[in-house]
This record gives structure tokens, C-alpha cells and sequence, in this order.
């Protein structure tokens, strides 16, 4: 998401530039590098506080390039190109650029054309039926109970309460040595967000215990299904009461000193966390005050009448019960809301309804009692139970691009149906909501814009190697950690956003845009855009064909990096 924001940032700044002064542009800017001072405010918007200045000695127009050798005005040009830098930044970003972003829009990873779909498709938990978070600390609260009444876990345990706030979606867990982690796209650790129960790891251990790296190899990550032999990746959104139990319960082991095998302690938090879904405990709280649990059932209702009155066709597979799914439905559309559905698949058991031909449907009656019958057809009207995709294509021929189906869990809800199928797919990410409404502050945006400047500056300035330029460079490095830090702090202070690392991509971010073609918090985003409407993915500059990169622009070069400067390495 804060790649979004970035690239809204360098368009307006690209258009501030230009206004700022087309001849200064292009006679200093696209130069060496030529120092262009800023002396008023011609950005056209109503001028604020003043940038915070390193060196109040320096003054811009006082200095001018010196060749990278040793110097001393050296420092006087770094500090004076700094403060330069900083004042640009804080006079280009115009004081409404903080609210870019809307948390009801979809946003794009490939191209699709809405008046091509025929066919909507839908799971249940955390896509039509949205949760409050109380469901998270009643699964924590019962799973803690099971680990102490059944599996005879210590007492102490049950004085720990579910912390909503600490873990994120997407995290990976070492399982053999105990470590909750966020690792992004290229399979590197995230230092600083390495956890063994609720104190972070110090940097120096997890290079010890991964060998002297941050790079986990891929062969223990994960499989297809984020699970390897040593590594498993929390996907679903029920998973944050998991990652934080088994916080809770190594913290405590840790902190009474008692001995214990990380893979036992994962497995028993597992079965516990997994009794509270397979005895129907979750389904029966929410049955009980689905007003308290249930959010927007009103939007879901609009999203799925819209649809069908656009001459759409719906079906719903999900690995709910009957039961659950029937009276949840009930709540939110209404006693006929089977009438809006040609289709209905409950415990249909995904991933592998997906892959496995082996299972064949069964028919329920209208009370969810198994008929013996079989299917040779699907009726519209009719409630059926697990089955396969395989057959389902057989007996609908629904298939290919004109189907999009919507999940919230990238690995069992969407993957197999983009990749081997060719369905269209929307991710349904709830987090979107924070994310955003984080990324629309201004201490995000300054953060964010003046951190793409620092880090520019330090590309390109690098080549000044005598000892006082080395110590500007170095207390540079130490400023660009603290951005770094506070804009990840921001989201989560553990874990940061689920989206990004300090700069790349999370390993969720990654399989976001490889198993969804579009995504948004809820479904209640569609009824801001026609069923007619194309979706656009933005063309994300690489790294080699940027135009304009903000840093670029902020740090007074088009090129990259300067190689003239470089030309005294060969």
C-alpha cells in the first residue's frame, strides 16, 4: 500500500516541479547535480512550519559541488545538500496530499474487465460474513482453557489475556525453534520482528541460529499451502488468536525457566486452537449474538441483490456447516437468501475440493440432513455438501474468465483457481482499513517522502569517502533506521504492516499479487463501481525504468547514480 501512496507522491511532486520552475529544472536539475536554492514558498499551496535545518551555518547558495576526494569543504556540501533536500520535501507535499486513499477502493494487480464476468462466486468467513474482533479473544480464551484442563499445560497460563494488537496476518513460524517472524518477498528475515514468545530476538541471535543470515532457504519456508517441514505461514485471518497463544505460552515456559520441545508446544496450541473450529464452539457464539459478531450484514445484502438484478449468476462454496452458514445468511439477506444463489456448497473442504476428484457431492435437505442420492445435476435452490471442482465445471460448465471468486485466504481460497483453472480472483483483506487509513496521515507521509529523499541522497553521495564526509554518511544511516523504524512502527510495533518490510514487499505482499487479480477490505467495496467497470492495474515503474523517482527528484539528479562522480573507481 505504501507503494501507492509513493507513486500518488511522485506524480504530485512531478507536477509541483514543474511548476516550481521549468527553467531551474532543466538548467540545474538535469545537470550535474547543480544546487538550485529554494528562497520562497512557489509550490502555490499556503506555506507551513519550516523544515527542521542540520546546520544553521549552511546556507545552499554559499556552496558549490566539490570533487569526492578529501576535502573539507566536503561536509559543508553534504549538510548544505541535506538541508536542501529536506526544505524541498516539506514545500512539494501540498497540505491535502494526506488523503490519497479511500479504504472502499479496489485496487488492481492485473487487469479485468467486469462486463466480462458472468458468474460471481463467494466463501463465507471474512467475505460475505464479516467478524468483530470479540470472536478472536473467545477463540484465544477457550484454546488457552483446553491447553490447561485437557492437555494439563501450567496454571499460570491462564493469566494471560488475547493482546488484538500483536500479532499480523501473513507472519511465519519457525516451529522447531519457537520463533514468530515476518520475512518478505525474497525470503529474508525482517530484523526486528523475530519473536520468541513476547520479547523480540536480539539481531545477533537469529544470525546465529539461521547460520549467519537472514535468508530462509526455500526449501524450508513453505510448500503450495504455506507449510514446510520446519516453517508454517499464518494466512487466515482466525490465525491472529493462534500466533498470540503461542506467544503467550512459550513466554511463559521462557520466563519459568521451564525446558520444552517447540515442536510439542506448536502442535498442542495447534489442536487446541483447531477443537475450538471442529466442535463447533466458534459457530455456536456467533449463532448466539450474531448482532454482536456479525458486522455489515446490510452491505452484503446490497452487494448480492445488485448483482443478481445485473442478471449475474452466485454461487458460495465454503467449509462452514449448513447450519452456520443457513442462519448467519438468514441474518444478514434474509429468510430467502438461498433464491439469490444458483449454487450453495457448505464443508466443501478447500483446498482440497480444489484438487482431489475423489469426493463426490452430497445433497442436503432443507433442514441440513445428508441425502443418499446421486448428483448428477446441480439445482439451483439446492444445498450441497463437499464435492470437487473437478465435477462441479462438469455439471455447471462454468469455467475460465468470465467466473470471479472471492476469499480471504490467498492459499485455500484462491490460489489453485487462478493458477490451474483460470478463474478470476479477489482477495478480501480486512486489514486494508488500518493500513490506509495509517498511510493518509501526515506523519506517514513525511516520514515516508523524506526517507525515499534520505535514501537518495545516501546513493548518490556515497562517493564522498574522506573521513568527515564518512561521518555525515554514517549519522545519515542512523537517521534512515529511525524512519525506517517509526514508519513500520506506525502499523504494528512488533510486526509493522502486512504489506511491506522496511522497503520490500512481504512474502504476503508477494502472494497477494501472484493469487488475486484484485483486492479490498470487504465485497461492500463493488457497490462503488459499476458491474460494468474496468479495473486498471497502475504500471509499477522498475527499477531500471523510472522516469522520476521521488528520491530523484529530491536529491536534484534525473540519473542514476551519478556515474560521473563514480568515474575516479576505474
Amino acid at each position: 500500500m505504501a507503494s501507492l501512496l509513493a507513486k500518488s507522491l511522485s506524480a504530485s511532486l512531478q507536477w509541483k516541479a514543474t511548476k516550481f520552475s521549468a527553467v531551474n529544472l532543466a538548467a540545474g536539475y538535469c545537470t550535474k547535480a547543480a544546487n538550485v536554492p529554494i528562497e520562497t514558498n512557489v509550490s502555490g499551496y499556503e506555506k507551513r512550519a519550516q523544515a527542521p535545518q542540520h546546520n544553521p551555518s549552511v546556507n545552499p547558495a554559499d556552496f558549490s559541488k566539490p570533487a569526492a576526494t578529501g576535502k573539507p569543504e566536503n561536509k559543508t556540501y553534504l549538510w548544505g545538500r541535506y538541508n536542501e533536500m529536506k526544505k524541498l520535501v516539506y514545500e512539494l507535499i501540498p497540505p491535502g496530499l494526506c488523503n490519497l486513499l479511500h479504504p472502499s477502493n479496489i485496487y488492481a494487480n492485473n487487469e479485468i474487465k467486469l462486463e466480462n464476468i458472468e458468474i460471481y462466486g463467494f466463501d463465507y468467513d471474512y467475505t460475505l460474513a464479516q467478524y468483530s474482533n470479540s470472536v478472536h479473544t473467545l477463540i484465544f480464551d477457550t484454546a488457552r482453557e483446553i491447553l490447561v484442563d485437557q492437555y494439563k499445560y501450567p496454571e499460570g497460563i491462564k493469566e494471560y489475556e488475547y493482546q488484538p494488537n500483536f500479532a499480523i496476518r501473513g507472519l511465519h513460524y519457525d516451529v522447531r525453534k519457537g520463533f514468530l517472524m515476518k520475512i518478505d518477498a525474497f525470503h529474508y528475515v525482517q530484523l526486528g520482528t523475530v519473536y520468541r514468545g513476547l520479547r523480540p530476538v536480539p539481531d545477533e541471535e537469529v544470525f546465529h541460529m539461521y547460520d549467519g543470515t537472514q535468508h530462509v532457504p526455500l526449501h524450508q519456508m513453505s510448500d503450495f499451502y504455506g507449510k514446510g517441514p520446519s516453517m508454517k505461514q499464518f494466512m487466515d485471518i482466525f490465525s491472529l488468536p493462534e500466533m498470540t497463544l503461542l506467544s503467550c505460552v512459550n513466554d511463559y515456559f521462557i520466563n519459568h525457566n521451564i525446558e520444552y520441545d517447540p515442536v510439542h508446544l506448536f502442535r498442542d496450541v495447534t489442536d487446541a486452537i483447531s477443537s475450538v473450529h471442529i466442535k463447533g464452539m466458534m459457530y455456536d457464539w456467533i449463532e448466539k449474538d450474531m448482532e454482536k459478531y456479525i458486522l455489515h450484514g446490510d452491505e452484503t445484502y446490497a452487494v448480492l441483490n445488485r448483482l443478481v438484478n445485473n442478471g449475474k449468476k452466485l454461487f458460495l462454496i465454503t467449509n462452514s456447516p449448513f447450519n452456520f452458514v443457513d442462519k448467519g445468511m438468514e441474518y444478514m439477506v434474509g429468510k430467502d437468501w438461498r433464491d439469490l444463489f444458483d449454487l450453495v456448497i457448505v464443508q466443501a473442504d478447500k483446498p482440497s475440493f480444489f484438487t482431489d476428484k475423489r469426493k463426490p457431492f452430497r445433497r442436503l435437505d432443507d433442514s441440513g440432513a445428508l441425502q443418499w442420492d446421486k448428483i448428477t445435476t446441480l439445482e439451483k435452490g439446492k444445498m450441497y455438501k463437499q464435492g470437487n471442482l473437478f465435477d462441479f465445471l462438469r455439471l455447471t460448465g462454468w469455467g475460465g474468465a468470465k467466473v470471479l471468486y472471492f476469499g480471504d485466504h490467498l492459499y485455500s481460497d484462491l490460489a489453485d483457481l487462478m493458477l490451474q483453472h483460470g478463474w478470476r480472483t479477489g482477495a478480501i483483506v480486512p486489514e486494508l482499513d488500518t493500513e490506509i487509513s495509517i498511510i493518509n496521515t501526515e506523519q506517514f507521509t513525511h516520514g515516508l517522502t523524506w526517507l525515499q529523499a534520505l535514501t537518495g541522497l545516501l546513493e548518490r553521495l556515497q562517493v564522498y569517502q574522506d573521513a568527515e564526509s564518512k561521518q555525515v554518511l554514517h549519522e545519515w544511516l542512523k537517521e534512515r533506521q529511525e524512519l525506517m523504524s517509526l514508519t513500520k512502527n506506525l502499523f504494528n510495533p512488533q510486526f509493522g504492516s502486512i504489506f511491506r518490510t522496511y522497503h520490500n514487499p512481504t512474502y504476503f505482499s508477494r502472494r497477494l499479487c501472484r493469487f488475486s487479480d484484485i483486492y479490498m477490505s470487504s465485497i461492500s467495496c463493488l457497490l462503488n463501481y459499476d458491474t460494468t467497470y474496468t479495473f486498471y492495474p497502475r504500471r509499477t515503474p522498475l527499477q531500471h525504468e523510472a522516469p522520476l523517482w521521488m528520491d530523484q527528484l529530491c536529491t536534484g539528479c534525473m540519473k542514476t547514480p551519478f556515474l560521473e562522480d563514480m568515474a575516479h573507481i576505474r
